[in-house]
């Protein structure tokens, strides 16, 4: 058995697509039998200009049965054209290293459409079965993203392309119940399955919930944030108000990187806002201790229409921290959270006046979520993902 795995990111990058890829991966391989083989098509790592974690990263890496291509892209930003251009050289070089071979299973995980409809153009290719696995509905957030006509024509061009990487899929697998309506509605004979993001295993065992030293008298609450600052978290959009409002009474960190962290800073600078504090992207053990030194943790979405069916990963390692969240979202991420996450505040995004309200009603203390992160550990969910990848595989279903 031949599989291909398709992914723009993996680890040692930083983002929610690395990480899930790079478990399933690890999934996979669990399952192979002598002579199965795994690869793995993707990037050098990329996600954040300014944290750099490709030292030492190969262009080939073999470990047992499996094998990882990474492609090296152009310089780049968050902007689309810069984003554009880097996928169309991985796309290029990925059709390259996979051309003239035959495939029983081919996997893209995708948020932006694009490595979706490499996969489906692969997989046709290869005479293949594709499982694609989507973690965003791109068509339906690039009308926010590009308002007006520009956003019309995008959201056609780009229909046409998630009309061409799902049509051709044998199986779909949605990371939100949230997306269930919009796909089923437009394409109603497909499979469908539901693996969610998860847990990953270093916050489990990690000891976030292990006392941290005591705060000096009169120190005010932490909290962080902690991943990307583009235009879906809207990050600029609430935390100079929300800052601004909870002035003496909390202080802010905010670890990361993206197309909108100019924008943010900014924004401080010209209200003179000197509670909350910008740090560049780190590596894992520093943002799991980090995350020991915050007393509540934060996470907000843009007030987009796209984005109450979305359920953000970042979610899912904040809950398995046992500490208070505060979180901006609607739709179905605010019922989930609800519903699911114990000593959280939701708030309305992007609405400063209803974040102190849901601050103040919060619990500092720090307190287990065992049961959640039972229920979504990122090796359990990566395992029924790899079995349903399996079954589109004859001799394995």
């Amino acid at each position: 058995m031949k599989i291909l795995v398709l992914s723009f990111y993996f680890a040692p990058d930083l983002s929610a697509g690395s990480f899930r890829a790079s478990a399933l991966v690890r999934a996979l391989a669990r399952r192979l039998a002598p002579g199965d083989t795994i690869e793995v098509v993707t990037t050098r790592p990329n996600r954040y200009q300014s944290f750099h974690v490709d030292v030492g990263v190969a262009a080939v890496e073999v470990d047992g049965a499996v094998t990882v291509h990474r492609v090296s892209l152009p310089p780049h930003q968050s902007g689309m054209l810069d984003q554009s251009r880097a996928f169309l050289t991985f796309q290029r070089d990925a059709r390259r290293l996979v051309s003239g071979r035959r495939y029983d299973v081919v996997v893209a995980t995708s948020s932006r459409l694009m490595t979706a409809v490499l996969g489906s153009w692969i997989a046709r290719r290869a005479q293949a079965p594709l499982y694609l696995d989507l973690r965003d509905i791109f068509v339906d957030t690039i009308k926010d993203v590009l308002p007006g006509v520009r956003g019309q024509l995008a959201r056609f061009g780009f229909g046409v392309m998630e009309r061409y990487a799902v049509g051709r899929a044998a199986t779909v697998n949605l990371v939100s119940h949230g997306f269930a309506p919009y796909f089923k509605a437009r394409y109603p004979g497909q499979r469908f399955s539901f693996f969610s993001n998860g847990v990953d295993d270093e916050f489990l065992a990690a000891g976030v919930l292990a006392p941290r030293a005591p705060r000096p008298s009169g120190a005010l609450p932490e909290v962080l944030y902690a991943g990307n600052l583009g235009e879906g978290q809207g990050m600029h959009e609430i935390i100079p108000a929300l800052a601004k409002a909870l002035t003496g009474r909390a202080h802010f960190t905010i670890i990361g990187d993206g197309g909108r962290r100019a924008l943010l800073a900014s924004r401080l600078a010209a209200q003179g806002i000197d509670n909350v504090v910008l740090k560049p992207p780190v590596d894992r053990p520093a943002l799991i201790e980090a995350y020991r030194q915050a007393d509540v943790l934060f996470l907000h979405l843009n007030d987009h229409e796209a984005f109450r069916k979305v359920l953000p990963s970042k979610l899912f390692e904040y809950a398995a921290t046992g500490k208070p969240i505060l979180a901006g979202v609607a739709g179905h991420a605010a019922q989930f959270m609800r519903e699911q996450v114990s000593n959280i505040g939701v708030f309305a995004p992007c609405d400063a006046s209803a974040a102190v309200a849901a601050f103040g009603a919060l619990d500092l203390a720090c307190r287990a979520r065992e049961a959640f992160a039972s229920r979504y550990s990122r090796e359990s969910i990566s395992a029924g993902l790899a079995d349903d990848v399996l079954s589109l595989v004859p001799s394995r279903g």
